[in-house]
This record gives C-alpha cells, structure tokens and sequence, in this order.
C-alpha cells in the first residue's frame, strides 16, 4: 500500500478531485496554504495499492499544469527612508508536490 500525498494549487484541485473520483480513486482533501505566494493550496492524501501510483501520478501532470502568474513585490528604493516602490514580477506557479510514502500497516475501522 502506498500513500500519495500531492499538494496542488487551488486552481487545479477541483478537476483533479474529479478526475481522481471517476477512475475510483479515494481521496482526502485538505485546505492548506503555501509559504511564498501566501495563496491556497491544496494537499490531497491518496492510498493507493502499488500498481496505482504511476496512474494517479499520471492524473496529476494531466491537470496540475504550471503556468506564468505576474506577483508585485516590494522593493526598497531608500532603505535609510523607508520608502518603498512596488514592481512586478512574473513567476511560475501551479503544478504539483507528489510525495509517495510506503504504508507498512493499514488499519480500516
């Protein structure tokens, strides 16, 4: 049994759940929030038996796909003043975290 733990952008979450549901794939979802962006994510917890990793694996580069977001940061312009001047930045976001945990024991009650 392995466990796959893969953390998504909001974004992407819902056609992922959908995708992961229709080929009967169990799926626990949990709201979490990322450190840089500060954006939601979120973090989907799948067991699955051996032969499954590589599909569901597979679901995820199909939906999660990243893509090119402009962030405006701040810059100090006079840091002896305070003063700061925002610009913008493009970043790329989306895509996924896939962690796959070998499971030694589970136990269903």
């Amino acid at each position: 049994m392995k466990l796959i733990i893969a953390i998504v952008q909001d974004d992407d979450a819902a056609d992922l759940l959908k995708v992961l549901t229709e080929h009967e794939f169990k799926v626990t979802k949990l709201a979490t929030t990322g450190g840089f962006l500060k954006a939601g994510n979120t973090t989907l917890m799948i067991g699955v038996e051996e032969d499954g990793v590589d599909k569901v694996v597979a679901y995820i580069e199909q939906v999660c796909k990243t893509r090119k977001q402009v962030i405006t940061a701040p810059s100090s312009v006079a840091s002896a003043t305070g003063i700061y001047m925002p610009y913008s930045m493009e970043i790329e976001v989306g895509g996924a975290n896939i962690f796959v945990i070998d499971v030694d024991k589970f136990i269903k009650i």
